[in-house]
């Protein structure tokens, strides 16, 4: 008897009959279930008959797949597919128009079922629809059924596209570059041609030579959107297979008369699930056309290659106007070329290669670094001039920033990566420009330079530089801005500070989102990591900070030095030299009773900085502090080394005056220890053994021969 997980309950329908209830047994062989059903009717000849799902897609059941039938099914008895293939095969070889015309619009439907399709198939029958569209004297209805079922059996992989003859490509090529054809015959001919391509090379070519380009771009300006998704699709398929020769040429035909920007314009307005895939088209097609820079984003510079080399010392003498360097011994004309491009930006000043053979991006950043020098010298020159004359420790580096930079649009454009097949995250400024790499290159390099200023950065802060610059591009991009015009606009407007107020929004949006348990331990936590803060501070005030004096005319004048006594009652300060690091506090001739001290200044509200109204650059400014003691309003004017250092005082200042600390660099502390410490508390860490003391350090290995130098990679 057999199990009740084996046992299905269906119904049976058939036409002209009452439905049957049956419980079909999954163990039974399906012939013997299908004889059942026939006595039940009292059908002859069960071998004509199969069983088939009633809704839905009408897939025959077979042995394979019988087991996908659930409880509750409806199945429909019909002719097996050996006996409908038979019956098909005689009916669209029919000396009558009308019989044939009804066979082939059947085959169109059933055809989708791969069961049938082998057995039609096995009959030739995929020959005879070849036969038919070759001969092409059907009307336009039974050729639209011919194509449309030799569509649908090809789709199952039975037979293979490269056994096609030459005069069946040619005619389905005719049916798209005619203009006086039926829509329906276009629309799946086109369908066929892009299988073709996609199977082989030798189908690309053949498919390549029969339909021009100029007429894909027709179908993409009519208004039937079905024709413009399918001329879309082989477009991109065509594109997506040439070699770099044939795609190059196809590139260039695209470029010309601004196509792109027409299919962008032309297909931004289709609606409903053609939008979606035109959306995956436009995708591709920007995949496939800026994935032609991967070669040179792989490719590391050749140190001997004369070409490349060339354009290195173009980029150094562009920027800078030496004096003839022929009338040069060689050493001075090496140590010259040294000297400049370390004031470009390169790290390996004496070989300048070395910087560029890292793979990505390779010869990617030479090349955009030259097109930049070449297409806006102006703005180069002022880059470069700008930078390497400055003597702060502030200067950007041209060379390193661009390399970054390069690495960072090509990741941010998905340069090297193949499109995927349900992708559709396209940029509308990429069908708007040409060169659109080089450009945002052009754009962005001097957007880098506007905010390392806006963070005052120095070398040390390179990193932190580039990240907010990937994220400045990045924001700015995935507002869809549909011209390099409006691209610049709106890139240029999120500063640094509107950066850091993005930021600190989607932060407290996180907080929002956030438990309440979770919120609640963060309160509780503040008050503790706020005192660590505090003692961190007071200890780094206790510790000593060297200052400069600035003259009157702005000039470096002495150097002197503060530093907060250990019991945090005095401030001991005094003059030193500019060798002494760390003087004792007994040096220090001058000292403040912390109690006598009544406010912290900063900025232009400090004395030293309203005698030079109007001569201290923003810089200064935002490094000035004062503090304001005695009963005569004394004040002891400080200009910080550093912001960090502004930082760190200001607020070591506010603890001892017994106020809030309110330095962004607290802030910034206090958010990443809150962070820290939550992510530790809600560790499971059940069943694990947290030992009471630190595990012993291992004695160090007897020779660091296992080591890699860095460093000689880094020359």
């Amino acid at each position: 008897m057999p199990q009740q997980k084996d046992i299905v309950k269906i119904a049976i329908q058939m036409p002209g009959a009452y439905p049957q209830l049956i419980q079909l047994d999954q163990k039974k062989p399906l012939s013997a279930v299908i004889k059942e059903v026939c006595d039940g009717w009292n059908l002859p000849g069960p071998d004509n008959y199969a069983l088939q799902y009633a809704d839905g897609v009408q897939m025959y059941i077979t042995e394979s797949n019988r087991l996908d039938i659930k409880n509750g099914c409806i199945l429909r008895l019909t002719k097996a597919p050996g006996r409908c293939a038979e019956d098909l095969f005689k009916g669209i070889q029919s000396a009558d128009a009308g019989v044939r015309c009804d066979s082939l619009k059947e085959l169109a439907t059933v055809s989708t079922d791969v069961t049938f399709a082998q057995e039609f198939i096995s009959r030739d029958g995929h020959l005879l629809l070849v036969k038919i569209v070759e001969d092409s004297n059907e009307s336009n209805v039974i050729m639209t059924h011919t194509l449309t079922a030799f569509m649908e059996l090809m789709d199952h992989g039975i037979v293979s596209w490269e056994n096609l003859s030459s005069v069946f490509i040619k005619k389905i090529a005719g049916f798209v570059n005619a203009k006086p054809t039926d829509a329906s015959i276009q629309q799946v001919s086109l369908d066929i041609l892009e299988n073709m391509v996609l199977s082989s090379n030798s189908l690309f070519l053949a498919v390549k030579h029969e339909v021009t380009m100029e007429r894909l771009i027709a179908h993409l300006q009519v208004t039937n959107q079905q024709i413009q998704t399918k001329a879309m699709a082989l477009l991109m398929a065509l594109l997506q297979t040439a070699g770099d020769s044939d795609r190059q040429d196809m590139f260039a035909f695209l470029n010309k008369k601004n196509l792109r920007q027409y299919i962008y314009k032309n297909i931004i307005h289709s609606s409903g699930s053609v939008q979606d895939e035109m959306a995956h088209y436009l995708y591709v097609l920007q995949s496939v056309t800026l994935n032609h820079l991967e070669p040179r984003m792989r490719m590391p510079l050749d140190c001997y290659n004369p070409e490349q080399r060339e354009i290195l010392h173009n980029l150094r003498q562009a920027a800078f106007e030496t004096e003839s360097e022929n009338s040069l011994s060689h050493e001075r004309r090496r140590s010259l070329c040294a000297k400049e491009f370390k004031k470009l930006g390169f790290s390996n000043n004496s070989n300048p290669g070395q910087d560029l053979v890292r793979t990505p991006p390779g010869l990617l950043a030479l090349d955009t670094m030259n097109y930049f020098a070449t297409r806006y010298p102006d703005a180069y020159s002022r880059f470069v001039l700008e930078n390497s004359s400055r003597e702060d420790k502030h200067e950007c580096p041209f060379a390193r920033s661009s390399i970054q930079l390069t690495l960072i649009l090509c990741e941010i454009l998905r340069i090297g990566e193949p499109p995927s097949e349900t992708g559709s995250d396209y940029h509308p400024i990429f069908f708007s420009q040409d060169r659109l790499l080089e450009e945002l290159f052009c754009g962005c390099i001097q957007l880098l330079n506007k905010t390392w200023k806006e963070m005052r950065a120095t070398q040390e802060d390179f990193d932190k530089v580039m990240q907010v610059v990937r994220e400045q591009i990045t924001r700015t991009l995935s507002s869809k801005p549909t011209s390099l015009e409006l691209f610049k606009n709106k890139v240029n407007a999120l500063n640094y500070s509107e950066i850091l107020k993005l930021r600190q929004t989607e932060r407290l949006h996180q907080e929002e989102t956030l438990a309440p348990p979770v919120l609640e331990l963060k309160e509780r936590l503040k008050p503790e990591l706020l005192e660590l803060i505090r003692q961190q501070r007071l200890n780094r005030l206790c510790q000593g900070t060297k200052f400069r004096k600035i003259s009157s005319r702005r000039r470096q004048d002495k150097l002197w030095y503060c530093r907060l006594s250990p019991n945090h009652k005095m401030l001991h300060y005094g003059d030193v030299e500019e060798d002494v690091e760390n003087p004792p506090i007994e040096a220090l001739q001058e000292k403040i009773p912390v109690a006598d001290i009544k406010s912290l200044l900063t900025g232009k509200d400090c004395p030293h900085m309203k005698e030079n109204k109007g001569k201290q650059n923003k810089e200064v400014l935002d490094l000035a502090f004062s503090i304001t003691y005695d009963v005569e309003e004394y004040s002891l004017n400080f200009i910080a080394p550093s912001r960090t250092d502004f930082c760190l005082w200001t607020d070591g200042l506010s603890v001892l005056l017994g106020r809030e600390m309110s330095s962004e660099s607290m802030r910034s502390e206090l958010e990443i220890l809150l962070s820290m410490e939550i992510k530790l508390r809600l560790l499971d860490l059940e069943n694990v053994t947290i030992p009471d003391s630190a595990p012993v350090i291992p004695k160090p290995p007897s020779n660091y021969n296992f080591c890699y130098d860095f460093s000689q990679t880094e020359q």
